[in-house]
């Protein structure tokens, strides 16, 4: 029997078919994140070294984590939203030119992720499309048309809970950040990383007493073009759904 494009692609990306890289060839490095419009509208989150302490219980938490699909008319707060983006790519420490250093982990710190979320039920936010700047810990308003949650309800195979869902979590790649110092096989580590980011997220979501749904079934092409992107230089890799 041939090899099916999995087999494929997990023997391409094996060491000895790699190319060298855009690092070891002494290309420039991509930006840390990507560009935004500055005079667009800009949200300001909670710091989240003021967001009040939780005591847990570690071994507890990690029992209690479940996916949950049904969610309460009840709003998160803007805090609320502010600690689950930090929990899931929060930036500890900016090294300019180089690297970030986040709440997750990456290989070799290339954090090639991009963070956008479909808001409908957050104390604060209009509901719309947003995208987090991470390094400044800000959003900035893409959209709130108001069929913009029908378009990514349809995008995510018309899963409900993203309707029911006080907001859903929309992860992007930025592939060159990764493949720059990994070549083919940064595409493996792409994958990896989002499972990172998603675990902080259930684990984040269950502390605030919310719950959190992952979603991996998604129209590629429907999704990536509702975010604006090109589905290949940026894709999106994984989302998930959060509410009360």
């Amino acid at each position: 029997m041939g090899n099916t494009v999995g087999k494929e692609f997990m023997l391409r990306t094996r060491y000895a078919y790699l190319e060298g890289t855009g690092q070891s060839q002494g290309h420039t490095q991509p930006e840390l994140e990507l560009p935004f419009d500055s005079t667009g509208n800009i949200i300001k989150l909670p710091e989240p070294d003021l967001l009040p302490d939780t005591n847990v219980n570690f071994l507890e938490l990690v029992e209690m984590r479940s996916t949950s699909r049904k969610y309460s008319d009840e709003p998160i707060t803007l805090a609320n939203l502010s600690q689950l983006l930090w929990c899931t790519q929060g930036v500890k420490l900016v090294m300019p030119d180089s690297a970030t250093f986040r709440t997750v982990p990456s290989a070799g710190a290339r954090h090639a992720f991009e963070t956008y979320l479909l808001v409908n039920n957050v104390e604060g936010l209009k509901p719309g499309l947003y995208r987090f700047l991470a390094i400044d810990h800000k959003l900035i308003e893409i959209t709130t048309a108001d069929n913009i949650t029908d378009e990514v309800t349809a995008a995510l195979l018309n899963q409900q809970q993203v309707k029911k869902s006080a907001v859903t979590f929309i992860w992007t790649a930025v592939t060159a950040r990764m493949t720059w110092r990994y070549g083919e096989r940064g595409y493996r580590y792409l994958h990896l990383d989002a499972g990172h980011v998603c675990q902080n997220l259930y684990l984040t979501a269950r502390i605030l007493n919310c719950g959190a749904c992952a979603i991996a079934a998604f129209d590629d092409e429907q999704i990536n073009q509702i975010l604006g992107i090109d589905g290949q230089e940026q894709f999106v890799i994984y989302a998930a759904t959060v509410g009360k």
